[in-house]
């Protein structure tokens, strides 16, 4: 898979660096602000846990 996205990125290797960067953070960004919260409330009600 990296193969292949390196291969087909534009550019000399600098940009494709930089590309390779910003791709991984908008996959971050994307999991941070969108995913996790989403599976958050998914896991909630097993996440309330009242000790006796």
């Amino acid at each position: 898979m990296y193969a292949w996205l390196w291969r087909h990125l534009p550019g000399p290797w600098w940009m494709r660096v930089g590309f390779c960067v910003l791709i991984l953070a908008a996959v971050a960004a994307l999991l941070n602000w969108v995913v996790f919260p989403w599976v958050d409330g998914l896991l909630a009600p097993w996440q309330s846990v009242t000790v006796r």
